[in-house]
C-alpha cells in the first residue's frame, strides 16, 4: 500500500514476481512433472502435456537454456531416448514460483471472503 491514498503498490504485487520462463503454462508443467519423476523421459512428457515433439523440443529448449533443466541423451537397447532432470536451479525456480502462486491464492481468497 502507498501511504498517500492507502492503494495497493504494483510493485508489491505476487503477480510481478512471477518468472516468466517458470510460469508458461508448458514449461511449468514439465518443471512439475520432471520434479514429481526425478527424471523423464521425452515421450512420456510428450504424451502427458499433449505436445508435439517440436513444441516440447522448443519449451525444453528454454528450460536448458535458463540452466533448469538438463537434457541427457541416451540410448535404451537399440531406441534413442531423451531424459528430462531439474537442476538445482530448476528445482529452487519451480519452488519459488509455487511459493509466489500460494501467495497469490491466498490474497485472493481474502479479498473474495470479505464480499
Amino acid at each position: 500500500m502507498t501511504a498517500e491514498a492507502d492503494t495497493p503498490d504494483p510493485s508489491d504485487h505476487p503477480v510481478t514476481g512471477l518468472n516468466e520462463v517458470v510460469h508458461q503454462r508448458v514449461r511449468l508443467g514439465i518443471l512439475a512433472i520432471a520434479h514429481e519423476a526425478r527424471r523423464v523421459e521425452f515421450g512420456y512428457l510428450r504424451s502427458q502435456l499433449d505436445l508435439t515433439a517440436g513444441n516440447l523440443s522448443k519449451h525444453l529448449t528454454v528450460l536448458e537454456t535458463a540452466g533448469l533443466i538438463d537434457i541427457e541423451k541416451g540410448y535404451e537397447g537399440k531406441r534413442g531416448r531423451t531424459w528430462i532432470t531439474l537442476t538445482p536451479k530448476g528445482r529452487t525456480a519451480l519452488a519459488e514460483e509455487i511459493g509466489r502462486l500460494k501467495v497469490l491464492i491466498a490474497r485472493v481468497e481474502t479479498t473474495t471472503e470479505g464480499k
